[in-house]
């Protein structure tokens, strides 16, 4: 790494099967979220170089499945520090297996965690799980955002993660295709609500207000398989953020992820 950037970032894999994010300071190697078996991260970060031998945490974001498949795995292996908040760890225990006690830490929404020479702030989002949190890393006068599993964002929420140098935000679904698509009516509700996933358009408009003169790059996380394309994913945000006035492909670019391969890891 060098002098000049406080980070290395890869998004290892964003979608509804699955999640996982690598970001490296000098000091630290960290996961957020490890939602894919340990085999499959593994794998990924060999894409970007890097080995799980090498991590030193994982931090949880909520409970579901897609967030936490191989935690327990990757923590008794490699013995990993494991943090979430309390509510998670009470909800997600009993399917991530045995951790040591002393690699489960205790991680509080709205507190700042400093693990070696990077500061990590949580703060809650609006999802069906115990209490959803995601986070903003801090180094040196630059930040990256992680904000997907999300129904709604307060404005609260929007000044906690403004002007961040590079976001993974949610990108979940295409409206149209939702409505249009086979899944049951409740399920659809259940998305569409404050306490589902942002669509496509939700997911534009709220960086729309976020964006700062510090943002470069933004990332679309979290797509559905069923009911989203990453050209739709695209065109909403390309085509809201312009209507914004906004410097799309000028001042900042917006980049895709995937569900089964890693980004390029790029420097903030």
């Amino acid at each position: 790494m060098s002098q000049e950037n406080a980070f290395n970032v890869s998004i290892l894999a964003s979608g509804s099967t699955g999640n996982s994010l690598f970001i490296e300071s000098k000091e630290k190697k960290v996961l957020v979220d490890a939602g894919l078996s340990g085999k499959k991260i593994t794998s990924l970060l060999a894409e970007i170089n890097r080995k799980p031998e090498d991590l030193d945490a994982v931090l949880v974001t909520h409970e579901h499945r897609d967030h936490i498949h191989g935690v327990g795995v990757l923590a008794r292996k490699y013995k990993l520090d494991v943090y979430a908040n309390e509510k998670t760890w009470q909800a997600m225990d009993p399917m991530i297996g045995k951790v040591d006690v002393g690699q489960k830490h205790i991680f509080e929404m709205g507190k700042v965690l400093t693990l070696g020479d990077m500061d990590i702030e949580s703060f809650g989002v609006s999802h069906d799980a115990a209490a959803p949190q995601f986070y903003r890393f801090y180094k040196e006068n630059r930040s990256f955002v992680i904000l997907t599993d999300t129904g709604y964002c307060s404005d609260h929420l929007r000044g906690t993660v403004r002007d961040a140098d590079a976001y993974l935000i949610e990108s979940n679904h295409d409206l149209g295709m939702l409505r249009a698509g086979a899944y049951p009516w409740s399920l659809k509700q259940r998305i569409l609500g404050d306490q589902g996933h942002l669509s496509n358009d939700d997911g534009a408009l709220v960086m729309a207000d976020v964006i700062g003169p510090k943002t470069k790059r933004i990332y679309l996380g979290h797509l559905s398989k069923e009911n989203n394309m990453k050209e739709l994913a695209q065109m909403a945000m390309s085509s809201i953020l312009t209507e914004y006035g906004l410097g799309v492909g000028h001042t900042f670019n917006v980049y895709d992820t995937d569900p089964e391969a890693s980004t390029e890891l790029f420097s903030i």
